[in-house]
């Protein structure tokens, strides 16, 4: 029986980060994403199995089952993410629905598919929140309220999953990848987003993929129910 962690967002900054430290560890994952192409990329480069699945489809997680049938779940990372920035004037109700379904329920369909696999390993699940759970930006109102949500997810299901199954939460701040390319457009916006951090730089992947691999070890293995920030001090001394 092969034993795996899954790393759902695996072409993405902390993901594929994530999925290259988890090699050099030598362990086995197996990677979840929605580009295709780019996954199969990193999954041949490490060696590792894949299955091409897109979280906001209904009964997404009845494929994954099908893929691991003969797997055991040793950790699961929920590397997905969304940055949907708007004023409030222009939102709209389909907005939060989506950044929602993306980043809450779709992880608690995760969690319920494995449930039970991860409780035969005493197995770890790592989310993903933002530093903007809890401090206030503007135009976070689709984003910031969805993520609040995850960080009330982790504490919930740390205390019901207990003592089987850990389960803690990264609250990242920006981070460089594909997804805030849009946001980090040019040295100057790079410069000024740097100084209102206090370590005066802007977040890269391996910054929150190595407290993933950290909480998703057994090195980790007597906390649970954490949101931990790694957002070079601006949630707490900015």
């Amino acid at each position: 029986m092969k034993k795996k962690y899954l790393i759902f967002g695996a072409t993405g900054s902390i993901g594929s980060s994530l999925a290259n430290q988890m090699h050099i560890e030598k362990q086995d994952c197996h990677l979840i994403g929605r580009n295709a192409e780019e996954l199969k990329e990193i999954a041949n480069k490490l060696s590792y199995s894949y299955s091409v699945c897109d979280v906001l489809k209904l009964n997404f997680a009845d494929k994954l089952l099908k893929d691991l049938l003969e797997t055991e779940i040793l950790g699961i990372a929920y590397c997905v993410g969304s940055i949907d920035l708007k004023p409030l004037r222009v939102t709209r109700s389909k907005d939060y629905v989506s950044s929602y379904v993306l980043n809450l329920v779709a992880a608690t369909d995760i969690i319920r598919t494995f449930q039970d696999n991860l409780k035969r390993n005493n197995g770890s699940i790592v989310m993903f929140s933002t530093v903007a759970a809890k401090k206030g930006f503007p135009n976070h109102s689709i984003i910031s309220p969805a993520k609040a949500a995850v960080e009330g997810l982790t504490v919930a299901l740390a205390a019901e999953l207990a003592p089987h199954t850990r389960v803690n939460c990264i609250a990242p701040s920006l981070t460089k990848s594909k997804m805030s390319a849009f946001v980090l457009q040019n040295l100057k916006t790079i410069d000024s987003i740097s100084k209102q951090h206090p370590l005066k730089r802007i977040g890269e992947g391996f910054d929150a993929a190595n407290l993933a691999k950290f909480l998703l070890s057994k090195d980790s293995s007597w906390i649970t129910g954490q949101i931990i920030g790694v957002d070079g001090g601006r949630g707490a001394i900015a």
